[in-house]
């Protein structure tokens, strides 16, 4: 018995060593710096951020660095600027959604915001907008037309280089408190709140920042007393058709599309119009289709979406799901879950050439949401991590 005690005690020091040597290593792995870039890594990510070859020198400091690092070395790539960026933007500035459209103020501020890391949960409420640098002796900002974006465009401007922030009030006269990121730009307000009743502008919303069309995300369970007039309660007859159909796009959407109620696009001086107090005529138009709907008398918004099935966007509980106008509706739809998803969703797609299509990408993309917020909503951020994710793809 002796012998097997004295045999065993050496057996459980050498076990305790072995374990406090395993952790030392565990510690050690911990602290070591991550992995350099390889060349063929850093060629991938410089590609798939910046649309170009990188250059030597750039492509050699990638490679003395970790993927991440390298991939947001890409960003600083003008030609991230004027072409990746403004590619990502320009589909949202128009009811076509096509790329081949001119520069403008709306892409040259989501330009801005992505370069400056400005939060990009303020893109639809800041008080901000981008124009070219005034040393360029380019045009001024004009509400009425597009000359100082299109010059900027035919001299091939790097817009990285050449993009200045200022406060859209000071611009557009506009008050501070009816500006609202990109919704009250010139190219939004052309685009969007040009004739019709206005619901255009929140339907495009919806679908550029959201990823979420109105057929989507329709809802017949909520109340219809917010509907206006000039919607019919029996189309062609049949109230069945607005019971099951009509009822689910309308109820959530006009309580939110009266934030609305005091813009819009005169088409004889191309420029954005406001009306503070004053309800658009448009609100009120074709009042016998439903003579006892809803007449809207002021801007203030509700979102009837926050409960029902739509509750699924993520509204922010620390907002009230109220309020007066377009800026505080901005805030509201900037702040859900399903805004931060979109960005992310979109970015992953523009950087991996594919939508999320299995569980690691699904994942990655559920990290890079909460990386997102993390990071203060920097949406470059985003591309870095996509980049690095998708390298050996």
């Amino acid at each position: 018995m002796k012998n097997e005690t004295a045999e065993r005690l050496p057996r459980t020091r050498h076990a305790g060593m072995l374990i406090a040597a395993c952790a030392l290593l565990l510690l050690a792995a911990r602290s070591l710096p991550a992995a350099t870039t390889t060349p063929t890594q850093a060629e991938r990510i410089y590609s798939r951020i910046a649309g170009i070859p990188a250059p030597p020198a750039i492509l050699l400091q990638m490679t003395q660095t970790d993927p991440l690092s390298a991939a947001l070395l890409a960003t600083q790539d003008p030609a991230f600027y004027n072409d990746t960026i403004r590619n990502l933007a320009t589909p949202w500035t128009n009811t076509a959604q096509t790329v081949f459209a001119p520069l403008n103020d709306y892409t040259a501020t989501v330009i801005g915001m992505v370069r400056d890391n400005v939060p990009f949960n303020t893109l639809l409420s800041a008080d901000l907008v981008y124009v070219a640098d005034p040393s360029l002796g380019l045009p001024a900002y004009s509400m009425s037309n597009n000359d100082m974006y299109q010059a900027l465009d035919d001299n091939g401007v790097d817009l990285k280089a050449h993009l200045v922030a200022v406060t859209q009030s000071s611009v557009t006269g506009l008050p501070s408190s009816a500006t609202a990121g990109v919704l009250t730009t010139r190219a939004a307000a052309a685009a969007f709140f040009d004739k019709g009743t206005n619901r255009r502008m929140f339907r495009f919303t919806m679908m550029n920042h959201l990823c979420a069309d109105l057929q989507t995300i329709m809802d017949t369970t909520r109340p219809p007393d917010r509907i206006r007039q000039d919607v019919t309660r029996s189309p062609g007859g049949d109230s069945r058709l607005f019971l099951n159909n009509c009822i689910g796009c309308h109820s959530g959407m006009d309580p939110m599309a009266q934030a609305f109620a005091y813009y819009n696009f005169d088409d004889t001086t191309q420029s954005l119009v406001y009306t503070p107090g004053q309800v658009q005529p448009k609100y009120l138009i074709n009042a016998t289709n439903f003579p006892d709907g809803y007449v809207t008398t002021n801007d203030d918004w509700s979102n009837r979406w926050r409960s029902g099935p739509n509750a699924l966007l993520g509204w922010d509980p620390q907002l009230p799901g109220s309020g007066e106008g377009a800026k505080s509706l901005g805030q509201e739809l900037e702040n859900s879950a399903a805004f931060a998803s979109c960005q992310v969703t979109r970015v992953f797609k523009d950087v991996c050439y594919r939508a999320p299509s299995n569980a690691a990408d699904r994942n990655q993309v559920t990290q890079m949401i909460a990386s997102f917020k993390a990071h203060n909503y920097s949406l470059r951020e985003v591309f870095a991590e996509s980049a690095v994710y998708c390298m050996g793809n």
